[in-house]
């Protein structure tokens, strides 16, 4: 892969900025790799990076799919994950006796509520045209009011050994729960756009609306579904998040999560416009994130403090990503290679004229 093509590939730029985190990681001590077993399971700096993550890279994945389809981004992901879970708290609870098919089907019934919510903000913003974030403002705002009434005003604990394994280990497994969870649901979604045409149609609806018509793409039909599916991220990732609290508190779980999951999917490579995407970039991107926020407590940075330097972090980023950034760039290295080239040029010249002079010279002396 040369120069050119590696400056193209998406995930470049959070790769780069993983590499230099892990480097400042480093830097601060030679253990940062380490990897103990507790108990029969896998703990260390990677393994808290992946289980930390869980979350946030599958909102990152939905969250794709609604920036290219729609061109907007839905900043209601935390609030609709704290509805779900409480759904999913409410019904496990209200069993008489708590098994596997009981936390099997309050998940699923938790994914309708998901499906719901996404059906909600996708009416919202592929029939009315509401722009994205407007829309799911709506239950930003009172979204977690209405998880509180789920709730019972309460904030009900999951006391169970099914849960807890869930949301830590289960024996015999070295891999958290969450982050096996993690990579079934990546392994789906990869599945999903390889059997289906979901990627191509996001993509297109994303780029131009009325050219996907003409080909006979619905647009309204795509941003429903990717609000739909977004939902369903949604479900999954309020199910991982309150099994690993243990229990449901509708103030706290996932605040402010939607704004890394946007994060992400910048930080990925994607434009926040619509049009291409790549979920790899934006599930690198989710990790990057994790790896910011415990590189900062690493190093000691006040709890308060952190959002600074996390706000001064995104400033530099999205300034190298932006498009102005990417053409200057481009314009520098062009201007070097047309240099290089030129001097090239310049020494050809220069050997072909002295080759001239030496045979010139040559024909003189025989001459002679």
């Amino acid at each position: 892969m040369n120069r050119m093509r590696i400056r193209n590939f998406q995930a470049f730029l959070p790769l780069t900025v993983l590499a230099i985190l892990i480097c400042i990681n480093l830097l601060k001590g030679a253990d940062y790799f380490n990897i103990s077993i507790i108990n029969g399971a896998l703990y260390g700096n990677i393994p808290n990076i992946l289980f930390g993550a869980s979350e946030l890279v599958i909102l990152a994945i939905g969250m794709t799919l609604v920036t290219s389809s729609s061109g907007g981004q839905d900043i209601s992901v935390g609030v609709a994950a704290t509805i779900t879970s409480s759904v999913f708290v409410r019904v496990v609870l209200s069993a008489s006796e708590i098994t596997w098919m009981t936390i099997l089907g309050a998940f699923l019934v938790s994914c309708l509520v998901g499906v719901a919510i996404g059906a909600f903000n996708g009416t919202l913003v592929a029939i009315f045209n509401v722009q994205p974030m407007v829309a799911t403002l709506i239950l930003f705002t009172g979204g977690r009011s209405i998880a509180f009434l789920i709730d019972g005003r309460l904030s009900p604990i999951l006391a169970n050994n099914i849960t807890n394994k869930l949301g830590s280990v289960i024996p015999g497994i070295p891999l958290q729960t969450p982050i096996l969870l993690t990579i079934f649901f990546i392994a789906v979604f990869t599945v999903l756009l390889k059997i289906t045409n979901l990627k191509l149609y996001s993509q297109c609806v994303g780029i131009n609306q009325k050219a996907a018509r003409l080909n006979g793409i619905n647009p309204v039909s795509v941003k429903f579904l990717t609000y739909i599916i977004l939902g369903v991220c949604s479900a999954v990732a309020g199910f991982i998040a309150v099994t690993k609290a243990g229990r449901h508190d509708s103030v706290n779980l996932l605040r402010f999560i939607e704004m890394d999951a946007i994060l992400a999917v910048a930080i990925g490579g994607n434009a926040l416009s619509g049009g291409k995407f790549s979920i790899t970039g934006s599930i690198i991107g989710a990790y990057t994130i994790e790896v910011l926020n415990r590189t900062l407590l690493r190093l000691e940075v006040g709890t308060e403090t952190i959002k600074a330097f996390k706000a001064v972090f995104i400033i530099i980023l999205m300034i190298f990503a932006s498009p102005v950034a990417r053409e200057f760039a481009a314009k520098v290295v062009k201007g070097m290679r047309s240099r290089r080239g030129g001097a090239v040029q310049l020494q050809v010249a220069d050997g072909v004229d002295g080759l001239a002079v030496s045979k010139a010279d040559n024909s003189a002396e025989k001459e002679v």
